[in-house]
């Protein structure tokens, strides 16, 4: 069930309406997710109002979509499987988020942790994603225009780390500052990606390679 009043124009019509959100989770739930918190958070976020509004009409079909600057918001399958990996059926509590993008996962996050801490190195794609938050009064987020292969030591450590884009290897910064007990879900490799889960043990680390993912590529620097 949606926690949108029926009366908020961020509700949607037609093809962005709520009936249209829940045949996505349907959807979900037919391609394997089985984590209901999951379910139950997409099911509440109107994913048409993080995309411009010619493509509001194709918001809930399971595709990835341009959102400017070279990037792209994930198709909701993919924001939904690396949401339950993170969460591994346990509450969140502080987690970060490397890539914020348009703030589509950073707003699924947002009903699922107690605090979410978001880094995007692309300042005008910040300043939507700032906008859309507000719109969705997410308090619980902070966001910061800064490098996310660094992460953000200074609010370490992190129950869960969430990478948005395709990273070459796993930074140590971030494996730095995953709590004991933690998890980090990272889209890895250069030609072929694929996620990996990577657990924080009291003396390792442990990794876990998933299913074949297509992420745009994690850069360095801002803009």
């Amino acid at each position: 069930m949606s926690l949108l009043s029926p009366n908020s124009p961020l509700t949607g019509i037609g093809m962005t309406s709520q009936r249209t959100r829940d045949r996505m989770v349907q959807r979900l739930r037919k391609q394997g997710i089985k984590d209901e918190a999951v379910l139950d958070a997409m099911n509440a976020i109107p994913r048409h109002i993080f995309v411009d509004e010619a493509l509001s009409i194709r918001a809930y079909e399971d595709v990835s979509l341009p959102i400017g600057y070279g990037q792209t918001i994930s198709q909701p399958y993919i924001v939904a499987r690396m949401t339950e990996i993170l969460r591994g059926e346990k509450p969140l509590g502080r987690v970060l988020e490397i890539g914020t993008g348009c703030g589509y996962q950073t707003a699924v996050l947002s009903k699922l942790s107690q605090e979410v801490y978001s880094v995007e190195r692309i300042s005008p794609l910040l300043m939507k994603a700032r906008a859309n938050l507000r719109e969705l009064r997410a308090r619980n987020v902070k966001v910061k225009h800064a490098d996310g292969h660094y992460g953000l030591p200074e609010l370490a450590p992190f129950d869960g780390i969430l990478v948005t884009a395709g990273a070459s290897h796993i930074p140590d910064e971030l494996l730095n500052q995953m709590a004991v007990g933690g998890r980090m879900v990272i889209p890895v490799g250069a030609q072929e990606q694929a996620l990996v889960l990577v657990e924080r043990l009291p003396d390792e680390f442990r990794q876990t390679r998933l299913e074949a993912v297509k992420f745009v590529p994690l850069l360095g620097g801002t803009s």
